[in-house]
């Protein structure tokens, strides 16, 4: 009988230590974009040659635009974190969305990595998405730029969208990164 109380107390000293050693919801995986706070050389470069050739290989009269979507009146940093994640998710979007055109070999060569990098930024961030609070409204600014975008996907050319996509994937990755970093944008 005291064997059996002793085991029974040790079975329950052991469960609460692993409780606390593991706690609940620790086997799910968690939302972390800090990998994204600096993107790596390797991307880097893979982005800028990409940019660089889409300039060569694309006609002038084929990126008239109506509208700047890339331009904005205000900062990333102005925005909440949650309207930061779905800023980013929204040009992310547009910029997987025109990477995935039909195109010339020789750009579908080199847009290859930079596609890959950004598909598996979006998965993280559709992640960060689904396990954070899903019932957060964007802020007026954001909303605003959203609305724009949809516009912009309604109205514009094809070239256009592409172009502005491509062009500005720096500046997609520099949000990504105020984004990853939370707090700490300028």
């Amino acid at each position: 009988m005291l064997c059996l109380s002793f085991t029974s107390l040790l079975v329950l000293v052991l469960g609460v230590s692993l409780g606390a050693a593991f706690p609940q919801g620790a086997l799910r995986k968690s939302c972390s974009l800090s990998k994204y706070k600096f993107i790596t050389r390797h991307e880097m470069k893979a982005a800028r040659k990409m940019t660089e050739h889409f300039e060569n290989i694309k006609l002038l009269s084929d990126r008239k635009c109506n509208t700047r979507l890339f331009h904005r009146k205000w900062k990333i940093a102005e925005l909440s974190v949650p309207d930061r994640v779905m800023l980013v998710e929204a040009e992310l979007d547009l910029t997987i969305a025109m990477l995935e055109l039909p195109t010339v070999p020789s750009f579908d060569e080199t847009r290859q990595r930079p596609l890959a990098f950004l598909t598996q930024v979006r998965e993280d961030l559709r992640h960060c998405m689904a396990t954070e609070a899903t019932s957060h409204q964007p802020s007026g600014r954001l909303r605003h730029w959203l609305q724009n975008l949809q516009t912009a996907k309604k109205t514009e050319t094809t070239g256009c969208l592409e172009a502005s996509a491509i062009l500005n994937v720096f500046q997609v990755l520099e949000d990504l990164r105020c984004t990853a970093r939370r707090e700490q944008c300028t």
